[in-house]
């Protein structure tokens, strides 16, 4: 850390001037670029006792090692040259705009001899019109396609109209009359260029005019008897007019402006702009702002207007922009702006009307901007780590708990009952970890029973994969299944072993980056769906594998409340605490995880038929089977040799198929409800059959798929 007086200018060598200037770390990297109207007065407030600057600004000056300055002659230089140079070194404790995504604009390539329609992003170029930007590609789409009716403006790529020139042929848009086909020689290039500026007027917001022009044309047309003609303008209009709705007039009086909005708390602020065209919303765009310096509303819009018209020039700058407040001193500001547009620029805060109601609208979403952000930095580091303190200290743990495992038993009446396990890291979902269980020690329902063998099985794991790390020098070889270096437990198959944890092997026990894998890395708090009962038997499970370093709490829908191993009451966080919130999330997605498997399985059940008891038989030679006799019913009635029939089908599997469905209980006759009458195959009775090829087997995401036991 710097003193700032080590490299403070001596006195008199700063100039009483207007200019830009520079702060550098001890790597020489830009680290501030700022300007004043008078370097020497600016400059002198960041060298004064470190106790009176604000807490950003002490940590730039302590951070930096030097400062320069640039001398030019008039505040509007002094801010054209704070732009080159932010832009150019993208100083850290400068205000950064995130999210300032490449927004699509809708650009008429006017410098071409025959002009384009297309959607463009990025830098624009000398000659192009452009109109925007707009918040989604489509819905620049959606509004060429209804103009190009009446403005039918090539919009194909350069090789596409080379291609349509060389062979003669227009495009399928050539045939249906949205393109005036210049490629094949049906409209002049004069003629091409005067359609493609229309089209560009129209999108300008000049529409009163040519939609005038096209009720007149359509009413001399029916006055002649071409009526015809006539239902083509009147078609033209309606599509000009679809077009024209897409966006409302909110300013009656056809004006050109932008309006800028803040919103902003102690840290961030998000910034919302409103393109308005004609007297209409054209397009919106928006940042969020880190405020990484002390910075005031008229300066961040000052930030804004430099990151809007920076790189503009001529009508891309408005002749009017209101904003919320006006940056100090506002005159160089208005005229950089006005040197950007080539004429006269109005920047100002509405006092009243239309305007006043249209910015209401544009803060109203900037508020909402800056809202959704927060929102999705719930899970940002500092707040996990909030989340992460607020547990430990609650639950009385050693340190923050960076690994939490949830467990959840999920059932139907007590059929196909399953147990879901998930895992956050660091207050972060990790899918890669979930696994699912199956309950088979017992029959019934019994959610405290359950939760003591998921979590045995789990933790059996865990001691092996100990043991097989030599982490126990004189620990007792464990026979959980044998279970190879390097798996993960996942749900069992027909094939597992006896825990019901089926094996996936791998080259290693541990990731690149040296962390055991799976099972191997233990949690430091166990969380269980449930209160008292389901929290005593995880306890007693881990009692009973001798693990004492693992906490364990439960998490009861009913009130929230946290319940503790031997503890009568519960312990209860506020309702606002970042720690109950994680607490929440956690115990949600173990049950989300949980019921989506157990809806799976249930499903699967119901689908199953005889033949999936045959084995050795694949679904591929099952739906052959099916295919061949129409039904189980007539498969069942068949011989070993009319099943040997069927491709595929050795006298040995016909044999087994014939025995497996010998011994397999026949549905019941279908019943018509409506009638009462019992049908047959040949009535067309419905048959159990085995599920359809590709029909799925298994629900959930694909993170929960890699996660599903095999």
């Amino acid at each position: 850390m710097a003193d700032p007086s080590s490299y403070r200018p001596r006195p008199g060598e700063i100039p009483d001037s207007p200019g830009v200037y520079r702060f550098r770390d001890e790597h020489r990297r830009v680290i501030y670029v700022g300007k004043a109207k008078s370097l020497r007065q600016r400059l002198a407030n960041y060298f004064q006792d470190l106790a009176h600057l604000h807490p950003r600004t002490r940590t730039m000056v302590t951070t930096a090692a030097s400062v320069e300055w640039t001398v030019v002659s008039t505040e509007v230089e002094a801010l054209q040259l704070e732009y080159s140079w932010i832009k150019e070194y993208d100083p850290r404790f400068n205000v950064k705009y995130r999210d300032d995504k490449s927004y699509p604009y809708l650009a008429v390539t006017m410098n071409e001899e025959f002009p384009r329609v297309q959607v463009m992003r990025g830098h624009k170029k000398k000659g192009v019109r452009y109109f925007g930007p707009y918040g989604h590609a489509w819905a620049i789409r959606d509004t060429v396609d209804l103009l190009l009716r009446v403005f039918p403006v090539r919009t194909c790529s350069a090789g596409v109209f080379k291609n349509a020139a060389r062979t003669g042929r227009p495009c399928l848009l050539g045939y249906i009359g949205k393109c005036s086909a210049p490629c094949v020689g049906r409209i002049t290039p004069e003629d091409h260029w005067d359609l493609a500026d229309e089209f560009c007027d129209f999108m300008a917001g000049r529409s009163g005019t040519y939609l005038r022009r096209l009720e007149r044309q359509m009413a001399e047309a029916a006055e002649d008897m071409e009526y015809e003609r006539a239902a083509r303008l009147r078609d033209d209009i309606g599509a000009l007019k679809k077009a024209m709705e897409k966006s409302a007039v909110v300013l009656a009086d056809a004006t050109d402006a932008d309006l800028i909005a803040v919103a902003e708390d102690e840290l961030e602020a998000a910034v919302q702009i409103f393109h308005v065209r004609g007297g209409r919303v054209r397009g919106q765009r928006g940042w969020v702002t880190d405020k990484v310096e002390e910075i005031t509303t008229g300066a961040l819009v000052e930030h804004a207007l430099q990151q809007l018209y920076g790189e503009e020039s001529g009508d891309a700058v408005p002749k009017e922009v209101l904003v919320p407040a006006l940056p100090d001193p506002v005159e160089p500001v208005q005229q950089w702006l006005t040197g950007r547009r080539g004429s006269g620029v109005s920047l100002r805060i509405p006092q009243r009307g239309d305007k006043k109601a249209l910015m209401e609208t544009v803060q109203r979403n900037a508020q909402q901007a800056l809202v959704l952000h927060k929102t999705k930095r719930a899970s940002d580091l500092t707040t996990r780590s909030r989340a992460l303190e607020e547990i430990a200290e609650a639950l009385d743990l050693d340190s923050a708990p960076l690994r939490i495992e949830c467990y959840d038993i999920s059932h139907l009446q007590g059929d196909d009952v399953v147990a879901s396990m998930v895992v956050f890291e660091d207050g972060l979902a990790r899918k890669s970890e979930y696994r699912r269980f199956q309950i088979k020690g017992f029959e019934g329902q019994d959610d405290v029973r359950s939760m003591h063998e998921v979590i045995t099985r789990r933790f059996r794991r865990y001691l092996a994969e100990k043991e097989k790390t030599g982490e126990w020098a004189d620990g007792e070889e464990l026979t959980d299944g044998g279970r190879h270096p390097g798996g993960e437990a996942v749900v069992a198959g027909p094939s597992a072993p006896d825990d019901g944890e089926a094996l996936t092997h791998g080259p290693a026990l541990k990731d690149d980056d040296g962390r055991p894998k799976r099972f191997a890395y233990p949690p430091q708090l166990v969380v269980v769906d449930g209160g008292q009962p389901q929290v005593a038997a995880a306890q007693r499970a881990l009692d009973e594998l001798g693990i004492d370093d693992i906490a364990v709490c439960g998490l009861a829908k009913r009130l929230e409340e946290v319940w503790l191993p031997r503890e009568d009451d519960p312990v209860v966080l506020p309702r606002t605490s970042e720690g109950l919130y994680l607490l929440q999330r956690v115990r949600d997605e173990a049950h989300r995880f949980a019921i989506t498997y157990q809806r799976a399985k249930r499903a699967k059940r119901f689908r199953a038929g005889p033949l999936d008891d045959v084995p050795g038989l694949g679904e591929t030679r099952k739906q052959a089977l099916i295919k061949h006799f129409g039904s189980v019913k007539r498969l069942r009635a068949a011989t070993i040799d009319q099943i040997c029939e069927v491709p595929g089908i050795g006298r040995k599997t016909a044999e087994t198929v014939a025995a497996a469905l010998a011994g397999a209980t026949p549905a019941g006759p279908a019943v018509n409800t409506a009638t009462g009458e019992i049908m047959d195959d040949e009535d067309g009775a419905p048959e159990t059959t085995t599920d359809a090829p590709g029909e799925p087997v298994s629900a959930g995401t694909p993170d929960e798929r890699r996660g599903q036991e095999r």
